[in-house]
């Protein structure tokens, strides 16, 4: 199309800050997208099951013994106390870690794991490749299902604790409080306080607001729980445990991982990268917590191991040195109240110990409780809860096994509160794992893994594959049509789309964003919108050279004409994707961050490196032709 020529006007004069904004931007752009382009080796981890860091011994035996296996090794290098072994294939890591598990033994732990490989250069500058989800990188993949019986169970039996406690505090004399098969609470007071039911129904009303009264007889009330209250619990406690398995996969460290509840009672988790599925459920199945309870000093353990009587109001526990003791049934506190617990040894004996802190109201009952009873013993009860897998009559069948433990029954010297120790402990590594549990939190019910799923990471590479051949596919029909159609204006949009997929990979590393199938499929729909906004201005440029416009009046109207228009399309893709990234979940999620980012970087790319380099073209000298 052909033009008068016309001398540059002042409007087209590119400023030098944008100039420098663009050059800087793109080169940021470029240099954090390519760690990306270095994929991660197939790796196996080896530690101590101990937990003591491994030495130069370790490294050279590893070594030698898969080297004489004649497995082709990448390094074997000591990192963090542990043996990383990188390997060239994943068909090698699955045969080495068999063959590493076979000849080290139990001592150690032998894990699957995917190793970074970005240069030193890059990492020394903070140069990360963008996570990959679970299904381009692999990992294990957990369905639980919340035992919602027993958690019910501990709730009402909590009430129980909690009106006795309250009773005895505020002297209301009670013959009995039960729980009946109907899950209703019976309260017998004694003989002669018949006053005191005024205030029992008081109390009650004021501390315990979600018990209904159903049954007034003088002396014998009976209580149920609203079925508000219940709903509220069963709520409550599905969303505690996805708490609590978030605060379990950060202290495992695993980056960007999904926990989402699904349905009424089940959890969904996913660890990307993982790739030691027993060591992520024994963390994240495991129920452990602890209970503080008094050991009853007055019972007859003798009499009631032997099936004779059990004291009413106590039970009888299996300690961890083999003896029976008797504990009394009201819990002083639970785990859930632990807001902080460390492992260390103690300084007195040595031995492994952890060290609590409670809340306030953890403290406050542990200082009424010690403060009354200096001279008992208080025992600590360690309960876990998992599920096992037994044949039965070649069958499958999957069976709760719940342990309690008293790892120790230690003489109340002096009073304490929120701040104490628990000794007992059978090693260094159990310590850890105890202080781990406590300090991401107790579950609020047992759950069960009803579905469990290792993806590898052939099948994660297999999905990267795909994904970046519908990229490259959508990327060169796009450069054709582009090239062919819009000539050397096109060449700028494609040099600006590619720009885009370099800074949209860059600020996908910087912010540590996961991508996953979906993201991929938003940065293909990412591409599509920014051809979308440089299609539009080269259709202005046009419109205005048929209009009679010179060349740089044509430029400078085009792009400023276009502009409300690119920024109405993006405005509305921007909104539509902030809504699936806040009522989204998961995958939908993945496409709703690389979606948001492709609508910013676009619009960027767009308007200002196409426009730079139009400036750099056609802005030094006089024209009379623009190849658009």
């Amino acid at each position: 199309m052909v033009i008068q020529p016309n001398t540059r006007s002042a409007a087209n004069i590119y400023p030098a800050w944008k100039v420098a904004l663009v050059l800087v931007l793109c080169f940021l752009g470029f240099l954090y997208a390519l760690p990306n382009i270095y994929p991660e080796d197939p790796a196996i981890q080896i530690s101590s099951v101990k937990g003591d860091a491994l030495g130069q011994r370790e490294l050279e035996t590893v070594q030698t013994a898969l080297t004489q296996s004649g497995y082709a090794l990448k390094s074997v290098s000591l990192e963090n106390g542990q043996v990383l072994i990188r390997l060239n294939d994943t068909e090698t890591q699955l045969k080495a870690q068999d063959s590493l598990k076979a000849g080290l033994g139990r001592g150690f732990i032998v894990a699957l794991n995917l190793a970074p490989s970005t240069p030193a250069w890059l990492h020394a500058i903070g140069g990360k490749p963008a996570p990959l989800g679970l299904d381009l990188r692999g990992g294990v993949h957990f369905l639980f299902d919340v035992d919602m019986d027993t958690a019910v169970a501990n709730y009402y039996q909590r009430h129980v604790t909690d009106l006795k406690r309250m009773f005895r505090n505020e002297q209301v004399r009670y013959q009995e409080i039960s729980l009946d098969d109907k899950n209703q609470f019976m309260i017998r007071l004694r003989d002669g306080q018949e006053d005191a039911v005024g205030k029992m129904r008081h109390l009650i009303d004021q501390n315990l607001p979600d018990m209904e009264l159903i049954n007034n007889d003088g002396l014998v009330t009976t209580w149920q729980l609203s079925k508000a209250a219940l709903a509220e619990f069963k709520k409550s406690t599905v969303q505690q445990n996805v708490t609590t398995l978030r605060n379990r996969v950060n202290e495992l460290g695993v980056a960007e991982p999904i926990i989402q509840q699904q349905g009424e009672r089940r959890i969904v988790v996913q660890l990307p990268g993982v790739q030691d599925s027993a060591r992520a459920k024994e963390i994240l199945g495991a129920t452990a917590t602890l209970e503080f309870r008094l050991v009853d000093e007055k019972g007859d353990v003798e009499a009631a191991m032997s099936g004779k009587s059990v004291p009413a109001g106590s039970k009888l526990y299996a300690s961890r040195d083999g003896r029976q003791l008797l504990l009394k049934n009201d819990v002083i506190v639970t785990g859930s109240s632990v807001t902080d617990a460390k492992s260390g040894l103690d300084s007195q004996g040595g031995s492994p110990m952890v060290s609590v802190n409670l809340d306030e109201a953890g403290g406050r009952k542990m200082l009424e409780t010690t403060k009354a009873n200096v001279g008992n013993r208080m025992a600590v009860v360690f309960i876990e809860s998992r599920i096992e897998t037994q044949t039965v009559n070649g069958e499958q069948v999957k069976k709760r096994i719940t342990t309690q433990d008293v790892i120790n029954a230690a003489v109340i010297r002096d009073q304490f509160a929120n701040r104490f120790q628990i000794t007992g402990l059978d090693s260094v590594h159990e310590a850890r794992n105890l202080a781990l549990l406590l300090r991401a939190g107790a579950l609020s019910a047992p759950m069960e893994i009803v579905e469990e799923r290792t993806i590898g990471p052939s099948l994660g590479a297999e999905n990267i594959e795909k994904g970046i051949l519908s990229i490259v596919m959508g990327f060169v029909a796009v450069l054709i049509f582009m090239a062919w159609r819009y000539r050397l204006f096109g060449m700028y949009a494609n040099i600006a789309l590619m720009m885009n997929v370099f800074i949209i990979m860059a600020l996908l590393s910087g912010l540590q964003a996961t991508l996953t199938l979906p993201g991929i499929a938003g940065i293909v729909l990412t591409m599509g919108m920014a051809v979308d906004a440089n299609v539009l201005i080269n259709e202005r440029v046009r419109e205005e050279l048929r209009n009679g416009h010179t060349t740089f009046a044509a430029i400078q109207a085009g792009y400023d004409k276009a502009f409300w228009t690119i920024a109405d399309s993006h405005v509305t893709q921007l909104l539509a994707a902030l809504l699936l990234f806040a009522f989204g979940s998961g995958p939908i999620k993945g496409f709703a961050v690389t979606l948001t980012i492709g609508v910013i970087t676009s619009m960027f790319t767009a308007l200002m490196v196409s426009r730079l380099l139009v400036h750099w073209t056609y802005s030094n000298h006089k024209t009379s032709r623009l190849s658009v």
